[in-house]
C-alpha cells in the first residue's frame, strides 16, 4: 500500500490507552493545490513524489495517543543537518527524541530513523513512510510488544551498550569523494545501507562536539572517535 492507502486502512481502528480509554486516529486537514505548489519550492530538487502529494492532499498528519502530532509536512523542522541534510520530522515522543524521514538530493522520500539523544543513538526504524504508519497502528494495538515501543525502550539501549557495534564491524573501504572532505583524525563508519530495521549506531559515544559527517545521500555516516589520552601523552603533547 502507498502511504495514503495505509493511513486510510487504519482510520476505523479503535485503540485503548493505558487507562482503558478508547481512541482513534484523528486526521488533520489536507493541503490545497496552492499549498502543495508552495511546499514543493522548499524541497530538494523542488520534487514531491506523487504518492506523497496524494497523501498530503488527503491529510498533512494525524493525532495519535502516546505520540506528539504526526506530521507529513514538517520539512526542515528537525535541524541536525550533519546527520540529515533534508528530512521530515514525522513525530516526537515528548522527551526530545524524534522519528525522522530521510529525503535525498533528488527529492525521494526514503527510510525513517529514530533519533534518540539519551542514549545518543540512531536506529533504522522503517523502510518507508507506509511501514511507519503500519508500525503506529501496531503500537496502538500491542503497546509495549510493538516494534515502535521495543525500539524506543530496548533497542536504543542495546545499541548503546554493544561493545562491538555496527561501526566497529564495518570492514569496507570507502573513497569518501576522493578525499574532498576533511575527515577526523580517528573515525568510525556507520553504514546502514543494507541493514534491516532495528539496526543502528551510537553517535554520541565520544561526548559533546563529536564531529559527524555524511558524505553522500546514502545512509552512511562518519563519526569521530575521540581517544582519551593518558597523563604523559597530554604532558608531552603540550610541549610540541
Amino acid at each position: 500500500m502507498n502511504p495514503k492507502q495505509k493511513l486510510e486502512s487504519i482510520l476505523n481502528n479503535e485503540y485503548k490507552s493505558g487507562d482503558g480509554d478508547s481512541y482513534k486516529v484523528e486526521l488533520l486537514d489536507g493541503m490545497t493545490s496552492l499549498e502543495i505548489t508552495e511546499y514543493k519550492k522548499q524541497l530538494p530538487n523542488n520534487f514531491l513524489p506523487t504518492e506523497i502529494e496524494e497523501l498530503l492532499k488527503f491529510s498533512k498528519g494525524f493525532e495519535f495517543f502516546g505520540l506528539e502530532e504526526v506530521r507529513f509536512d514538517s520539512f526542515g523542522h528537525f535541524g541536525f543537518e550533519e546527520m540529515f541534510p533534508n528530512s521530515i520530522q514525522l513525530a516526537g515522543d515528548g522527551f526530545g527524541n524524534f522519528w525522522i524521514l530521510d529525503i535525498d538530493a533528488n527529492g525521494n522520500w526514503n527510510s525513517v530513523y529514530y533519533v534518540c539523544h539519551d542514549p545518543a543513538v540512531i536506529v533504522k526504524h522503517s523502510e518507508n513512510l507506509s511501514q511507519f504508519i503500519e508500525q503506529i497502528d501496531e503500537y496502538g494495538k500491542k503497546g509495549n510488544e510493538s516494534i515502535l515501543d521495543v525500539i524506543h525502550e530496548q533497542t536504543v539501549m542495546e545499541i548503546w551498550t554493544d561493545k562491538v557495534g555496527i561501526m566497529e564491524k564495518n570492514q569496507k573501504k570507502y573513497d569518501f569523494e576522493n578525499g574532498q572532505i576533511q575527515l577526523p583524525e580517528i573515525f568510525l563508519v556507520a553504514d546502514l545501507t543494507n541493514e534491516p530495521i532495528k539496526a543502528g549506531f551510537p553517535w554520541g559515544k565520544s561526548g559533546a562536539n563529536t564531529k559527524i559527517l555524511r558524505p553522500t545521500d546514502k545512509p552512511i555516516w562518519i563519526v569521530e572517535k575521540k581517544v582519551k589520552q593518558g597523563f604523559l601523552s597530554r604532558l608531552f603533547g603540550r610541549k610540541k
